[in-house]
């Protein structure tokens, strides 16, 4: 296989991955994992975005004799083209035949018998560094079932668009839910792969000390530099302006307030009708990313956020708070601001940023109420980097 591995390096990757300091994936780095999958039974979690050199890790591991089972799929499916929140049924991928086993629909965890299948799972998917962005919730759960079940677990990690920062209220557990499975700030300025250790690390996994996780770093990486995935992560984050906006504009899923989904610009604009204190309008309308959009065929005012530059927006250290403070403080009626189902709550991560912005309190009372927290979790995360700020 190592041999078959240097064949394909030398007929596939593109000479400046060879032989100049370029930015790569851990899935690039065959050598250190390849030995690791002789004569091993292999699942992989994957979507569309474990692509190396343009083409899908899946087909490269076939083409390499990998031993492949089959597939676990993240929320949006295997191929990325399910809707936010779409569940999704256990099916066969046309394109590779593999079993695919849903990994967002009536379980979110691997079962045991489906582990009994394999000896190695490999996880590849490109995160986006928001605790709400469920494919760390997933990869929470393939950590704790490869614990549980004694397999050998590898992630093959992908740099944070959005790990230049670390903000927002910790997580109470108390809130805890699969838009947000682990103690972490609303941005925790993590990789997937340094998650995947702090998650064995502090023990927030079952059976933490069985799991044996190994991380197949990036290449020349580090986490202050503005890094826009090749492929749009999901539907509705289509670039790296809406990637950059998201950790601020999701706060809005839990409100009355549309963030543009049905749009060209989801995350980019946010607004609703009769909005009173709008500069822009858009209309939402069915598309890929939203079969059913909030307000849909209806006329929105709000503002737009398309047009900050990206070097502005990745400058930013901090979520920005002022856009959801205008929009609570001009909404004629306050009661009906946030969603009834209290998705607000398990978005921020607690019930606190409600009271907060209930009670009227400024930007700055409500980042110095986050400070503590932040402090003791900068700490932590300190224990686990794998690259250079």
């Amino acid at each position: 296989m190592l041999r078959t591995y240097i064949i394909f390096l030398l007929l596939f990757l593109p000479q400046h991955a060879l032989f100049a300091e370029a930015l790569l994936p851990g899935a690039a780095s065959m050598h250190e994992y390849l030995p690791k999958l002789e004569k091993k039974r292999v699942a992989l979690v994957v979507n569309h975005t474990a692509l190396l050199n343009g083409k899908h890790l899946v087909d490269t591991l076939l083409t390499l004799g990998v031993d492949i089972r089959f597939v676990f799929a993240p929320e949006h499916g295997f191929r990325g083209s399910a809707g936010a929140g779409d569940l999704l049924n256990d099916t066969i991928d046309e394109q590779s035949c593999l079993p695919i086993r849903s990994l967002y629909g009536k379980n979110k965890k691997p079962k045991p018998e489906h582990l009994q299948e394999v000896d190695v799972v490999i996880f590849d998917i490109q995160d986006v560094g928001a605790r709400f962005y469920t494919y760390i919730s997933t990869l929470f759960y393939v950590a704790e079932a490869c614990a549980e079940n004694e397999k050998q677990l590898i992630v093959l990690d992908r740099p944070n668009p959005n790990g230049h920062y670390i903000d927002g209220p910790v997580l109470d557990m108390n809130y805890r839910s699969f838009v947000g499975i682990a103690p972490l700030p609303i941005v925790h300025g993590c990789t997937v792969g340094e998650l995947a250790k702090m998650y064995k690390g502090e023990h927030w996994l079952h059976c933490a000390d069985f799991l044996d996780v190994v991380v197949i770093p990036c290449s020349n990486y580090k986490h202050s530099q503005l890094y826009a995935p090749p492929i749009k992560p999901s539907p509705n984050l289509p670039d790296i302006r809406s990637i950059l906006l998201y950790p601020s504009t999701c706060l809005f899923e839990g409100t009355k307030v549309s963030v543009g989904r049905g749009t060209n610009f989801p995350f980019q604009l946010i607004g609703y009708p009769d909005f009173p204190e709008g500069s822009c309008f858009f209309k939402p309308t069915p598309n890929q990313g939203a079969a059913q959009p909030t307000y849909n065929e209806k006329t929105c005012c709000g503002i737009d956020l398309s047009t900050i530059p990206i070097d502005t927006l990745h400058q930013q250290k901090e979520i920005n708070l002022s856009w959801l403070i205008f929009f609570f403080e001009n909404s004629p009626i306050k009661e009906d601001f946030f969603n009834s189902n209290s998705f607000f709550n398990l978005l921020a991560g607690n019930q606190t940023l409600r009271i907060q912005l209930e009670q009227g309190c400024t930007e700055e009372e409500i980042r110095e109420s986050w400070w503590p927290e932040l402090v003791k979790y900068r700490r932590l995360r300190d224990n686990y980097l794998l690259y250079p700020e």
